[in-house]
């Protein structure tokens, strides 16, 4: 690993988390398990993790997700500048979850599985000095104050690189297998390695609906229903409306249009 803010190969790293067993618990992983890492501040609220961070200038921040005086996007978003990389701590069930994986954002869930952070730390080492490191967290925020849910942006790790793609340009996706194929505006496609289940997981609450066992469709480019099982969007695709669906399709399209 090369050009970290740290001298030699040492990482330093604060921990944000306003409970001091889970502070504990990840310290004591560390430093069992990563000789490398420098635990170099602990911060126990927001508040403090921001007053840590400015002073400290860490490689890596661990930040929990929700503390008892704002979010771990809130503190993120009080910060002049973003010159280090964030692994959020969280646990399967918070509402943020999807937000995180929304936003193609490094995660933990409690209780720490050992292999996990092995490999969060792993992909920490291999993307550090990746241009525009903090480039995914400033979509996040901007995500999180864009009003507008057609505008927010969906993040998806490729073999290429980090895919961002603007909601209202997504047409519609077909699934295949353990891939997807993503439609856009300006007769472009991208090839995902995401299951249509994994991209509607993300996308459900965001104006699209999987009307198709391998198709998932946005509200915003339906043209018009050709038949009582076809749908026409605008890049003159037509997708077929399952059988067993029709009934919840027509419920989410008179509720969309509220």
């Amino acid at each position: 690993m090369n050009n970290l803010k740290s001298t030699s190969n040492t990482i330093t790293c604060v921990i944000v988390d306003d409970d001091p067993f889970i502070q504990e618990l990840l310290k004591d992983k560390l430093n069992q398990y990563f000789p490398e890492i420098n635990i170099v501040g602990l911060g126990n609220d927001g508040k403090e993790g921001i007053e840590k961070i400015i002073v400290l200038k860490p490689d890596l921040v661990f930040l929990d997700v929700e503390m008892t005086d704002m979010t771990g996007f809130e503190m993120l978003s009080r910060l002049a500048s973003i010159n280090f990389k964030t692994i959020f701590i969280t646990s399967y069930k918070h509402y943020a979850i999807k937000a995180i994986r929304f936003n193609a954002l490094d995660y933990l869930l409690k209780p720490f599985d050992l292999e996990e952070l092995k490999n969060a730390i792993k992909r920490f080492k291999n993307n550090y000095n990746a241009i525009g490191s903090s480039y995914k967290v400033d979509i996040a925020l901007n995500n999180i104050k864009t009003k507008n849910i057609s505008d927010q942006v969906l993040s998806l790790k490729t073999q290429q690189g980090d895919l961002h793609l603007v909601l209202k340009d997504i047409i519609s996706i077909e699934g295949d297998r353990n891939y997807s194929n993503i439609y856009l505006t300006g007769n472009r496609k991208e090839l995902v390695s995401k299951t249509l289940s994994d991209l509607e997981d993300l996308l459900s609450n965001k104006g699209f609906f999987r009307c198709h066992k391998s198709h998932l469709i946005s509200k915003n480019h339906i043209v018009e229903l050709t038949n009582s099982f076809n749908i026409l969007l605008s890049n003159g695709m037509k997708i077929p409306i399952s059988r067993r669906k029709k009934e919840a399709f027509q419920g989410w399209l008179i509720k969309s249009n509220h």
